[in-house]
């Protein structure tokens, strides 16, 4: 992550003041936090824990990384406290209504946390820079382009020498975040090329499909394309997708600007600050293949967690907690609007 960014996310968001010294009801003992959910939130998570837990010995925070399905039906069957997911819940599979019931009748409360570009990733012998319109990812992952040589992946690279070698996409196999954004982009941006709805679960079975955002990447060798949180692309190279007439590469700095040109979705409930992600900006530098990353959880929990709960969530949309995710996991910091926002929803979260 750059300096400049670094400085907006130390100047651009208001600082809370967190009571992060909470003790559990008083007691010496340690309180445990269980929470699930996104892959590509792992790193940040880490970060967020490790920060958290260091101002506040009195409790522990577990993650399990299990992707954003699983970490969503962990939290309606309340066996985690919080989940984290990279796509908001989903009215029309009930995701809401269930976790109204498991809050107890009321409903849960959902904000931005983290937000990061999806990058299309791939390994091909002797090139590592390659442009790829919206039009010719979806051919490609709907297996319509089969060749690295394609007329098509030519007519965006003028003097890359493409092998005639088979491609390979690679998708994710479980329930994921990351493939809901990244069909949602599909969708939005060549419809007339990806004719599938936008959706956590792939939509074919065919293709190479592995297990979580470490799966893919793992999955991933010469002739061989992906997608996944830019933070752990890794050694992979990612291609520059087409915005209006020019080819921008991922990068935080793109997935701000993209944020930016999204608005809030005014049709969701009072403490669920989803965000109607415009997939079809040409804003300039705007990279617009990107996730934004809930933090769910409930209004009010038992006394022995309410208080721990409302401070780890506060950390996390805070300004330290934005900018120590944004060091570990090269993720984009929340506007200010934003995290404001979604510090005054946590900081409705009350005992029962």
């Amino acid at each position: 992550m750059n300096r400049s960014l670094r400085r907006v996310a130390v100047s651009g968001i208001a600082v809370l003041t967190l009571g992060l010294a909470v003790s559990a009801c008083g007691s010496e003992d340690t309180t445990t936090l269980n929470g699930a959910g996104s892959s590509a939130q792992d790193s940040a998570m880490k970060a967020w824990r490790a920060g958290y837990q260091k101002s506040n010995d009195t409790v522990t925070v577990n993650y399990n990384p299990a992707g954003s399905g699983a970490g969503v039906e962990q939290f309606i069957g309340n066996s985690v406290d919080f989940a984290a997911s990279d796509s908001a819940l989903d009215a029309d599979k009930g995701e809401i209504d269930k976790a109204k019931e498991r809050c107890g009748g009321v409903n849960a409360l959902e904000v931005p946390s983290y937000v990061s570009p999806i990058a299309v990733v791939f390994s091909l012998d002797g090139v590592t820079d390659l442009n790829l319109s919206a039009s010719t990812i979806a051919k490609i992952f709907d297996l319509k382009i089969t060749k690295w040589n394609d007329p098509a992946i030519a007519a965006d690279n003028a003097g890359v020498t493409l092998p005639d070698l088979a491609i390979t996409p690679v998708h994710r196999s479980d329930e994921s975040g990351t493939t809901k954004n990244f069909t949602d982009y599909l969708s939005k941006v060549a419809p007339k090329d990806w004719t599938y709805k936008a959706d956590k679960v792939w939509p074919t079975t065919e293709g190479e499909a592995a297990k979580g955002t470490s799966g893919v990447i793992a999955a991933i060798k010469s002739g061989s394309i992906g997608y996944a949180d830019e933070s752990q692309a890794g050694d992979l190279s990612q291609a520059k997708i087409k915005v209006g007439d020019a080819f921008v590469a991922p990068s935080a700095e793109g997935a701000a600007i993209a944020l930016e040109a999204s608005p809030v979705d005014d049709t969701r409930a009072e403490g669920d600050l989803a965000i109607k992600v415009d997939r079809e900006t040409t804003v300039a530098n705007a990279y617009p293949l990107f996730l934004v990353s809930y933090v769910i959880a409930c209004p009010t929990y038992d006394s022995a967690k309410a208080d721990l709960i409302k401070g780890f969530l506060s950390y996390v949309v805070s300004a330290d907690g934005q900018t120590a995710a944004a060091g570990t996991a090269g993720s984009a910091p929340l506007p200010a609007s934003l995290q404001t926002k979604a510090a005054s929803i946590i900081n409705t979260i009350a005992a029962k």
